[in-house]
């Protein structure tokens, strides 16, 4: 098991970076809950729009918007786990995301590659997902490993469950995993529930976490419900990140955009924790800065990297184990 050292502690030694301070989180704490409950949140999936109903939530049914009272986000806040182990198929490959420990995945979700042979850039294929779950889990350094390459010869529909199998049989390392809709994330626990010998091993020792993305801003589509809803149903971890673009789906400065991240992921996890009380919940950002210049996502920037230390941050303050794009 991996024990990862500690980041942002006040401790005799070391160095962190703590972007936002207590205050300053209390302060985008607060404007949060207040558009939770004032703007609201639209939820597309009438199941989800159900479940929110019955934990209290307010839902305009013409246009599917929830609004959601400050005792809803607090219990879901208390009822979420603090710290979340993720499995590898073997023991020696288990990290503890708990606190402030720091480790590493690599990224997702490659679409185009230079070959090893010919140097040229192509489609990436079933093959290159297999090869690349073999690297990842042969570096020492990165702990876990998010499927790094889409499977362009295989029927959309599916992709998910063939980058599922390329990459559970082809690592012992912790998996995290987009499976696209709720069909596909129940076939998916079946997958793992059979590698670990049954779905109760599987909840024992959750080998997988999925990933899900709310639309910005403050949107729940359909997909995304399935996915938190679906995990909680199966007791396996589900990975809300919010991929909002400050200057296009989010304010341009830095506290709107983390009010507007923080309302989406807490959205989320409300959903999940109204369907299971203590599901496992890990709170994710590949929130970014929009580049003004070619209008897409500035990743790999400064800005990219304090967005992220700051949601960290936030992460911390609620208590909730984070996922998080390096910069």
């Amino acid at each position: 098991m991996a024990r990862n050292l500690y980041a942002g502690k006040l401790m005799s030694g070391g160095l962190s970076l703590n972007i936002l301070n207590n205050d300053e989180l209390e302060q985008i704490h607060l404007a949060t809950l207040e558009v939770m409950q004032k703007t609201g949140v639209f939820v597309e999936d009438e199941e989800a729009l159900e479940v929110f109903h019955g934990g209290g939530a307010a839902i305009d049914k013409k246009t599917k918007v929830v609004h959601l009272p400050e005792y809803m986000v607090t219990d879901a806040v208390m009822s979420a786990p603090s710290k979340y182990m993720a499995c590898g198929r073997i023991p020696e490959s288990d990290v503890a995301l708990e606190s402030n420990r720091v480790g590493f995945t690599n990224f997702g979700e490659g679409i185009v590659m230079k070959d090893a042979k010919t140097g040229e850039l192509r489609k990436t294929y079933k093959s290159d997902a297999r090869d690349a779950a073999r690297l990842i889990d042969a570096l020492e350094n990165i702990d876990t490993y998010e499927r790094a390459i889409l499977s362009h010869d295989v029927p959309a529909e599916v992709c998910a469950l063939h980058n599922a199998e390329a990459s559970l049989t082809n690592t012992t390392k912790h998996h995290w995993l987009g499976p696209v809709n709720g069909y596909c994330t129940r076939k998916i626990v079946d997958m793992c529930a059979v590698i670990m010998g049954g779905l109760k091993k599987l909840k024992e020792r959750p080998l997988i976490t999925f990933n899900t993305c709310p639309v910005s801003p403050l949107k729940l589509v359909r997909d995304c419900c399935e996915i938190i809803m679906e995990s909680a149903k199966a007791g396996v971890g589900v990975n809300v990140l919010s991929m909002g673009m400050a200057g296009a789906t989010t304010p341009i400065h830095l506290a709107g955009t983390l009010v507007v991240h923080n309302t989406e992921v807490l959205s989320g996890l409300v959903l999940n924790q109204l369907v299971r009380k203590g599901a496992p919940f890990v709170y994710g950002s590949s929130t970014t800065a929009m580049d003004l210049r070619m209008a897409t996502a500035s990743v790999g920037t400064p800005e990219c990297a304090v967005i992220n230390g700051a949601v960290a941050r936030l992460a911390r303050y609620y208590g909730l184990p984070s996922f998080v794009a390096g910069g």
